[in-house]
């Protein structure tokens, strides 16, 4: 009589119980930070779902299906207060690099994959802590970060930030939030798209599931995106936080598994000071990949 009470031992993408309530917790803070800020929902959540299972292919088409449902639920009264005609601009700057970004994450390895997404997390978290702005103020720094930009959104979706930079200069405050959702529904579609073409799976009934999740976070944000933009600093500081020590600790994490795999001793792979190398360097490699 009591085994039919017992849950099943596995609920989505062959997760435990408390790594699925975790998942479903995840989901509703990519939902809020997507609605509540009008972008970063992929670049604040992304990091932390690598911990739980640390493969990109298997998030990123779960956070894009949500991102075409979100953006539409949301776009279909408000496209009057789209800025139309610098959408179209930038996205000659932006469509060609996220395609290669998108080549580059079905090819590169999930190590180099997961080495960069904490690599550009860390890069924000530690301007958002010391409250400084990625700005632009000229017309062609306006073009590298929106390729750069593009670049970043096609290989992992964390891109947001280094175009919105550029859009914050260039569209009115009124209808920045509803251009930066066409956006991404239009970088998504291209990266889904791609997907569906090299036959990456796309995890749609797990998508599916995970939608009413998202949903509490979606309408906590909308509520929540006027008292969050009038008190950004603050909020950006803390996340910014969080993301360091996320971003630190993923690293550190990559750093033990290579080491582990490569032969490595226990008391060497828990050496902070070669960590700290490995770390140093790689992110070398990083930058100079994106460059």
């Amino acid at each position: 009589m009591t085994e039919f009470f017992v849950l099943p031992e596995f609920i989505i993408f062959d997760l435990t119980h408390s790594e699925t309530l975790l998942v479903c917790l995840l989901f509703i803070w990519t939902g809020f930070v997507r609605t509540g800020l009008g972008f970063g929902g992929a670049a604040l959540g992304l990091p932390l779902m690598l911990f739980v299972r640390a493969d990109l292919l298997l998030w990123l088409p779960v956070i894009g299906t949500h991102l075409l449902f979100f953006s539409g639920l949301t776009l279909r009264r408000r496209l009057h207060h789209v800025d139309w005609a610098y959408l179209r601009y930038a996205l000659w700057f932006i469509i060609p690099p996220a395609l290669i970004g998108v080549l580059g994450l079905v090819s590169f390895s999930a190590l180099w994959l997961n080495l960069f997404i904490y690599s550009v997390t860390l890069f924000y978290g530690v301007i958002w802590v010391l409250n400084r702005a990625i700005k632009s103020q000229q017309g062609w720094v306006d073009k590298l970060l929106l390729i750069l930009g593009g670049y970043v959104a096609g290989m992992s979706l964390t891109g947001a930030p280094l175009m919105v930079a550029v859009f914050m200069r260039n569209v009115e405050r009124e209808r920045l939030r509803d251009t930066l959702f066409v956006l991404w529904f239009t970088l998504v579609t291209i990266k889904m798209s791609t997907f569906i073409t090299l036959s990456v799976n796309l995890h749609f009934i797990e998508a599916i599931c995970l939608i009413p999740v998202a949903a509490i976070g979606h309408f906590i944000g909308l509520k929540a995106h006027n008292k969050i933009t009038q008190n950004d600093i603050v909020f950006k500081r803390w996340v910014g936080t969080g993301l360091v020590i996320v971003s630190i600790l993923g690293l550190y994490k990559l750093y033990q598994s290579v080491c582990i795999n490569e032969g490595g001793n226990i008391s060497e792979c828990w050496d902070t000071s070669l960590a700290g190398r490995w770390i140093l360097g790689s992110l070398d490699e990083v930058v100079s990949l994106v460059l």
